[in-house]
């Protein structure tokens, strides 16, 4: 397998580097994005994202008071302890992590690289869209679905990285907010083999797809905490994901950031490890796990 895997090119430079407007920081307290930072608490630490705009607007809310958001986040953090900074910033749907939460993912061990013939990618950002741009640079014929309503911001906010991962997809442009564009998302999922998702359940839902619905498709479903459970409905990051599995570095017995929303580039390798190794059914992908998997081998 690993030889065959060598044939495709993958570097890894390739796998977890990417452009940012402003460019990157050296990864600390704050990830290298700017996006996200830890947090000590009373009690352990936990790691907010901030990368959404609606997200900085939610912080006066989480706080209780407008000021400086990283003060008043670091001062609630003290008071009221990780688990609970985590469980009231969850509850208004933001990015939120305590450092080492996540259990491991089982990663696959794939001997034999079994290519998919048709793939639907209907993910955004990073770890979904890497996932079928490997199989796409194994051979598969992979297919982007381009969301009118709710475009991928990636082209813009990471155009060197949209190209590399993206560039062998052929796009269709669907407007899945009307009837038309999910009767033809539905027929693009009929004739594939794979799909490759990166939303929540319930999102996915009221596009009427629902796994159970599709028996003989293999669907990987990216998601920050897990597409079952009560992880399912929490959103995620890179970055926070990678502190809830544990992978980062350490200094001074402190935590830090370690790479660029590390757990996104690492899901998504995985996750075409799984398709390669004939998985079928749902594969379940949690960005926390896959980092507590990696974590686990580094320790």
């Amino acid at each position: 397998m690993e030889e065959r895997l060598a044939g495709l090119d993958w570097r890894a430079e390739d796998l977890l580097v990417r452009d940012a407007p402003g460019g990157l920081d050296q990864p600390c307290l704050s990830s290298a994005n700017r996006h996200c930072r830890l947090l000590q608490a009373q009690d352990g630490w936990a790691a907010l994202n901030l990368a959404r705009e609606e997200d900085r607007d939610t912080v006066p809310a989480l706080c209780g008071h407008e000021g400086e958001p990283w003060a008043a986040l670091a001062e609630l953090a003290k008071e009221i302890g990780a688990a609970s900074f985590r469980d009231r910033a969850a509850e208004l749907q933001l990015p939120v992590a305590v450092l080492g939460e996540a259990a491991p993912q089982a990663l696959p061990t794939p001997d034999l690289l079994r290519v998919p013939r048709r793939v639907v990618d209907l993910s955004a950002l990073w770890a979904g869209p890497l996932c079928a741009g490997l199989l796409a640079r194994a051979g598969a014929e992979v297919v982007r679905i381009e969301s009118i309503g709710r475009p991928d911001p990636t082209p813009q906010t990471s155009p060197l990285l949209d190209a590399r991962i993206n560039a062998s997809k052929s796009r269709v442009a669907l407007d899945l907010r009307e009837a038309e564009g999910r009767a033809a998302l539905r027929k693009l999922i009929e004739e594939a083999d794979v799909l490759v998702t990166s939303a929540r359940p319930a999102a996915l839902a009221r596009l009427g797809l629902v796994p159970a619905d599709w028996p003989d498709l293999t669907w990987v479903a990216i998601t920050a905490h897990g597409f079952a459970g009560p992880g399912a409905q929490r959103v995620g990051f890179g970055d926070d994901c990678a502190v809830a599995g544990g992978l980062v570095r350490w200094e001074r017995g402190e935590p830090r950031f370690l790479g660029d929303a590390i757990a996104d580039p690492l899901t998504g390798l995985e996750a075409a490890r799984a398709v390669f190794s004939g998985q079928c059914g749902l594969i379940d992908m949690a960005m926390a796990r896959v980092a507590a998997a990696y974590a686990g081998r580094l320790a």
